[in-house]
């Protein structure tokens, strides 16, 4: 007999970025510019794009991994990588250049934010069904909570929104227990394998992955986690309320394969 909890409203903890709105796309855009600069400031050393966004994404994401999300990491990894291809080939580095990158990294945070299709309607019928709705996110709370007031979601989420520097398992754990939440009633949706996902697993929460047709390489790893409630893997946010009402009415499969 399915555990009667399964049945009553659920706590569903939702990530921000790439998952309600887009953010990934304007990093995408500001990295083709990016490429477009290096490719013609080294066309005479024949250094291709595809090594300058090897070498940028390591500098980002090694940053990323030692401090968390910091909106000074994606500028300086477009620096860094300027001064790595200038040391190998002898060119040059201008003050200019290195102002004109600094501007060019931190303009991705100052574009309008876009919600992902059916947002509302999915934080609508999640609300009405019952479901008590958080937020909790990954990056600076300045940056953060300009997005949160321009999609006004302090609708769907009151106080309960959560921003953090470091989206760890420790992180999300801390907030598992400062709100005693019942661990087989509460799911964690998110783009993030790394910082959405695998945290949820070990903690024992219930997870759905909204898989992105094109992702930041810093969210990609291998699940070593296996799932104690519902694991789902889905491609458009609309599917998260049938997903839920499928597992709370027994209709649903505990693990989607990936």
């Amino acid at each position: 007999m399915p555990n009667a909890s399964k049945h009553s409203n659920q706590t569903i903890l939702f990530d921000l970025d790439d998952t309600l709105v887009y953010c990934n796309k304007y990093f995408d855009a500001v990295s083709e510019q990016f490429l477009d600069l290096m490719t013609t400031w080294f066309a005479a050393y024949r250094v291709n794009a595809q090594d300058v966004q090897r070498v940028q994404s390591e500098f980002d994401i090694t940053e990323v991994q030692k401090t968390g999300f910091v909106s000074e990491h994606f500028p300086q990894s477009l620096q860094h990588t300027l001064i790595h291809f200038s040391t190998l080939t002898g060119r040059e580095v201008s003050p200019q250049e290195m102002e004109l990158l600094w501007k060019l990294g931190m303009s991705v945070y100052e574009t309008e934010v876009e919600p992902y299709p059916g947002m509302i309607d999915t934080l609508d019928k999640l609300r009405d069904e019952g479901h008590e709705l958080f937020l909790y996110t990954g990056g600076e709370a300045v940056i953060q909570q300009r997005k949160i007031d321009q999609m006004q979601l302090s609708t769907y989420f009151g106080d309960r929104i959560f921003i953090r520097q470091h989206k760890t398992t420790e992180a999300l754990e801390s907030i598992v227990e400062h709100l005693r939440l019942d661990r087989f009633k509460t799911w964690m949706i998110g783009n993030s394998l790394r910082t959405d996902v695998m945290p949820a697993l070990t903690n024992g929460l219930n997870a759905i992955y909204l898989k992105q047709a094109t992702e930041w390489a810093y969210n990609l790893v291998d699940l070593t986690v296996k799932p104690q409630g519902a694991f789902v893997t889905i491609e458009k946010l609309v599917q998260v309320p049938q997903v839920i009402l499928d597992w709370q009415s027994g209709q649903g499969t505990p693990k989607l394969s990936l």
